[in-house]
C-alpha cells in the first residue's frame, strides 16, 4: 500500500516537474520482453523513462540502478526496491564476478529492463560510447526486442551534484528497435545502437 502510494507521488511529482511526454516513433507501447537503452545525464533519468511507460508496462519493466548511489540511503533503497522493482549493479567489478548477471538473471525470468548503456552518466550533449553490456546482452537474448529512447531535458532539472530540480518540460522519445546482425562486431553494433539514440534527439 505505502510503495503504492509513493508510486503514484512520484508520478504526479515527475508529470508536474517535467509534463512527462511520451512520444513512441517507431514502435508503440507493446507489452513484451524488451530492452529500453538511452541516453543518461541525471539520476531523474531512471524514474523519467520509467513514468514515460504505460502502467501495463511499469509492472513488467526494470530499471537497472548503480548499488553504490542507489543503497546509500534506506529511502533510496526502499523506493528502488519496493517501487521500481529496480535491478542493482554494482560499478565496481570486484574479482570474477561478471556485472551483467542481475541483468541475465531478470531476463531469464521474462522481466524487461531499462538500461543506460554508457553506464554512468555524462554532461556532454550526445552521450559517452556505449559500454559492452548491450551487445553482450543483445547476444545472449537475441529474441528480446531492443528499444532506443532518447531522454530530452532532465539534466536541467536535477544537473549533477544538484538535490533540488526545477521545473521544465522533458520527454522521452522511444523509436525503432534495433537487432544483433549476425555476425555483427561489438563496436560496429554499439555504435548503431548509440547512433540510434541520438537520431531520436530532434525526432
Amino acid at each position: 500500500m505505502l510503495a503504492k502510494a509513493m508510486s503514484l507521488f512520484l508520478l504526479g511529482l515527475v508529470r508536474v516537474l517535467t509534463g512527462a511526454q511520451a512520444r513512441w516513433y517507431g514502435c508503440p507501447p507493446k507489452a513484451e520482453q524488451r530492452i529500453y537503452f538511452a541516453n543518461h545525464q541525471s539520476h531523474a533519468d531512471l524514474v523519467m523513462i520509467w513514468a514515460a511507460l504505460p502502467q501495463e508496462l511499469r509492472s513488467i519493466t526494470r530499471p537497472i540502478a548503480a548499488r553504490d548511489y542507489w543503497t546509500k540511503s534506506r529511502l533510496r533503497q526502499w523506493i528502488t526496491t519496493a517501487v521500481f522493482n529496480a535491478v542493482y549493479v554494482d560499478r565496481a567489478r570486484t574479482g570474477e564476478q561478471d556485472p551483467l548477471e542481475p541483468l541475465v538473471q531478470a531476463l531469464e525470468n521474462g522481466d524487461s529492463i531499462i538500461l543506460f548503456p554508457e553506464g554512468t552518466r555524462g554532461h556532454a550533449e550526445e552521450p559517452q560510447p556505449f559500454k559492452a553490456g548491450l551487445y553482450n546482452l543483445a547476444l545472449r537474448f537475441p529474441d528480446v526486442v531492443l528499444v532506443p529512447a532518447w531522454i530530452d531535458n532532465i539534466q536541467r532539472v536535477m544537473p549533477k551534484g544538484e538535490v533540488v530540480p526545477v521545473p521544465i518540460l522533458c520527454s522521452v522519445t522511444f523509436g525503432a528497435p534495433v537487432k544483433l546482425e549476425p555476425g555483427e562486431e561489438r563496436r560496429a553494433f554499439l555504435d548503431r545502437a548509440r547512433a540510434a539514440v541520438v537520431a531520436l534527439r530532434d525526432a
